[in-house]
């Protein structure tokens, strides 16, 4: 139970780590957005400010240039729409369900995101609750907006996330935890031990939402490259993971059948040879490798060597069904690890050996001479 706190302790203090400087962001943006909507525009309460730093930049990671237009032209619509009915029927209760109705439903009419169509709805019911008849408050809350989401835009450029931190964090991970759950597999098909296959298992249907993490932080680290100057340079080190990222998601979704595929052959007749294990260790090592390299910022030269190598011992052979597809998916997470390296896939296909068809297989197995009998020369 101690190990297990301590485990999540040191998870939340790492997400902590991560977020800090989101957090950083966040709150100086909106103190920064408050400050020059008073004493620029001359705006008494410009809640809309700060509110709106907030929603661009978020605690969470995602797509922020998109989050200012869409906060922007969202704000307006509902305020627009809300200044426009009031004016004309009031407020109160159906008056409020009408102005939020025509709101998002125009937002939705326009092909909005969530966020454009949730913030014509709310500015829509501050308008027609909050300020109802406020004269040029309307245009005021557009400019308090507009102030938010150009200083969030702002915060981004100047006070930056490391965009190639961010996404060598999140990759760590995804390869640490595809290292992890063949690693357990291995030690599962070594000691013959079911619940050791569960464990892979269950580790490998844990791991979707660390590809999904490292999907959005290179959205994130894409766009703090574009827009900060600061980091204009480091765009070549993070396009290695952005060509890395859909073939570790291969992997990972490969690992998780071949983490499947173990724990049923444990209970089968014929389990697969201890053999396998150190395949999948060879595979686990070069995840390692590669992770190692791409957070030093250079070509994966050396894990593209040792899976190459690793490919070249993958030869398919008749083991039984489940051993079959163990080894099938072996070689799939090669491939796949070599293409997150860099290779083409004409290269990471050709570092294998190839599958002969069943006929030749069976054809070769007769040939040869039957265990501890050799074959004599005919004279």
């Amino acid at each position: 139970m101690a190990t297990r706190l301590g485990d999540h302790m040191r998870e939340r203090l790492a997400a902590f780590g991560l977020m800090g400087p989101a957090i950083a962001q966040s709150a100086v943006g909106a103190g920064l957005a408050w400050t020059a909507a008073v004493h620029l525009l001359g705006h008494p309460r410009p809640f809309f400010a700060p509110i709106s730093v907030l929603i661009c930049l978020g605690v969470g990671l995602g797509q922020r240039l998109r989050r200012v237009i869409e906060l922007v032209v969202g704000v307006s619509l509902g305020v627009g729409v809300g200044d426009l009915l009031v004016a004309w029927i009031g407020t109160g209760p159906w008056q409020i369900a009408l102005v939020v109705t025509l709101a998002m439903g125009t937002a939705v009419l326009l092909n909005g995101g969530a966020l454009f169509v949730g913030q014509a709805g709310s500015s829509a019911v501050l308008v027609a609750t909050l300020l109802p008849g406020a004269g040029g408050g309307g245009l005021d809350r557009m400019l308090d907006a507009l102030t938010g989401g150009l200083i969030a835009v702002a915060a981004v450029a100047l006070l930056p996330i490391s965009p190639f931190t961010l996404a060598a964090k999140h990759a760590s991970a995804v390869l640490d935890a595809l290292s992890t759950v063949l690693e357990r597999a291995a030690d599962a098909i070594e000691r013959h031990d079911a619940d050791l296959a569960a464990e892979a298992l269950a580790e490998g249907r844990r791991t979707q939402s660390t590809i999904e993490d490292f999907q959005q932080a290179l959205t994130t680290s894409k766009e703090i490259a574009l827009i900060s100057p600061l980091h204009w340079h480091r765009r070549a080190r993070l396009a290695r993971y952005q060509k890395a990222a859909v073939p570790m998601d291969h992997a990972l979704r490969n690992a998780r059948v071949l983490a499947r595929r173990t724990l049923v052959s444990l209970g089968e007749d014929s389990p697969p040879p201890v053999s396998l294990a150190a395949s999948l260790r060879e595979v686990s090592e070069a995840a390692l490798l590669l992770q190692l390299e791409l957070a030093a910022g250079r070509d994966p030269a050396l894990a593209r060597q040792a899976l190459v190598a690793t490919a070249g011992r993958q030869r398919p052979e008749r083991l039984g069904f489940s051993a079959d597809v163990i080894l099938a998916q072996v070689r799939s997470i090669v491939v796949d690890l070599m293409l997150a390296t860099g290779a083409d896939h004409e290269a990471a296909g050709a570092a294998l050996p190839p599958v002969e068809p069943p006929d030749r297989q069976d054809a070769a197995h007769e040939s040869r001479p039957a265990p501890g009998r050799e074959e004599r020369p005919r004279g």
